[in-house]
């Protein structure tokens, strides 16, 4: 066995199409699009190159030269000590027949050249970019497909990972439900609650009115996210950055606001799971692929939403804003608006309890568990867990 550097094109193709052979006879795999794959490896797309980033990859090749694995390393000096008692890399991308030889040539690999630049530790399967993409180790629910951006694996990859010394950092935990499935009463009984307030309202998304939602999610998110374990606040810029990425697939009457008294003080945003559009067009989104996208959303073939992001600002936390917010949406799902059957929610670590508890009165049940694995270097050393949220 070979590890190559990637360098170049004909590499860089490797690298892309290793996993569709392995996944060739896997039904519920989804081929992630080619450029959402690429564009973590370009400085000029990905924003975690800036600022000192590194990120490097390889494929390994067999003696008959067949690709038969893939690893990418990177860290960023801006999060290598953020919330961490040791400087901390990650490797992610990750590919590889079920051989544990073939995986520790990947492992050390990437090993080294973290140690190079000075880290003590890797967490693995990540990315070199935000959690919302193509984070953690699935471990259950192999019968349901990815959503986009999402990892989808093979069950021996647990094994690999764990007899190579990594541990359990967090658990990701990806809730699912049928859309008309009914909701706990609690939401109902805090929805009324919010009810006797006038200064309360909720209301959808409208597109003619995008600039104005841009500005309103940034202030939510900022007082509601950022601050959390590894999660900065976000400029007006990366938030317009964010929204107008979402534009072209978002369905105004599944993003939700609520406002207190005019202002914005909490989100929940849904959107049609586009994972169940991409699967018709084998990762090329040419001019091919964009008829194929095109086609399928004007039928209307995708039937599953996916919860992206929920939050209310500290201020109106534990007043009851949650559920008055989820059933002004349920109204419109499941009485006004009936377009979708399945409802998938973002990940949320078991390091959130409180969210989980909020996610559980929705009706929901663990679909999915992925885990994102930590690795110190120095085992001597002791291991910590993601800390717990309050």
């Amino acid at each position: 066995m070979q590890l190559i550097e990637v360098k170049d094109k004909k590499d860089a193709r490797r690298f892309l199409y290793m996993a569709i052979d392995l996944y060739k006879n896997e039904k519920n795999w989804i081929r992630p699009l080619d450029v959402d794959v690429e564009n973590v490896f370009d400085p000029k797309k990905n924003k975690y190159f800036r600022n000192g980033g590194q990120c490097s990859r390889w494929i390994l090749v067999d003696d008959k030269g067949k690709t038969i694995g893939r690893i990418a390393a990177f860290f960023s000096p801006k999060t290598a000590k953020k919330d961490n008692d040791q400087l901390t890399g990650g490797v992610g991308l990750f590919e590889c027949i079920n051989d544990y030889g073939a995986a520790s040539m990947l492992f050390d690999r990437a090993k080294l050249w973290l140690e190079e630049r000075d880290m003590e530790a890797m967490d693995g399967p990540i990315n070199f970019g935000d959690r919302d993409q193509w984070w953690g180790l699935l471990v259950d629910g192999f019968d349901r497909e990815p959503n986009y951006r999402c990892n989808y694996n093979p069950p021996y990859y647990q094994e690999l990972f764990e007899k190579y010394g990594f541990q359990t950092y967090f658990k990701q935990l990806t809730f699912c439900r049928k859309t008309l499935d009914p909701l706990h009463e609690k939401l109902q009984i805090k929805a009324d609650i919010i009810a006797k307030d006038p200064k309360y309202s909720f209301d959808y998304l409208r597109l003619k009115n995008l600039d104005r939602y841009v500005e309103e999610f940034r202030t939510v998110y900022n007082q509601a996210w950022a601050g959390h374990k590894g999660v900065p606040k976000m400029t007006a810029a990366q938030a317009k950055h964010v929204i107008y990425q979402l534009k072209p697939i978002i369905d105004e009457r599944i993003v939700w606001f609520g406002y207190y008294d005019g202002e914005p003080i909490a989100f929940f945003i849904s959107l049609p799971e586009v994972n169940q559009i991409f699967k018709y067009v084998n990762g090329k989104m040419n001019l091919l692929g964009k008829l194929k996208f095109v086609y399928h959303k004007w039928r209307k073939s995708c039937k599953k939403m996916f919860g992206l992001v929920f939050g209310v600002v500290p201020d109106h936390q534990k007043k009851g804003v949650e559920g008055a917010l989820i059933m002004a949406a349920r109204k419109m799902v499941q009485e006004d608006y009936y377009r979708y059957e399945d409802y998938e929610m973002n990940w949320i670590g078991d390091f959130n309890p409180k969210m989980i508890r909020v996610v559980e009165q929705v009706g929901g049940y663990v679909g999915k568990t992925h885990i994102t694995y930590r690795k110190l270097f120095d085992e001597s050393k002791p291991f910590k867990r993601h800390p717990i949220k309050d």
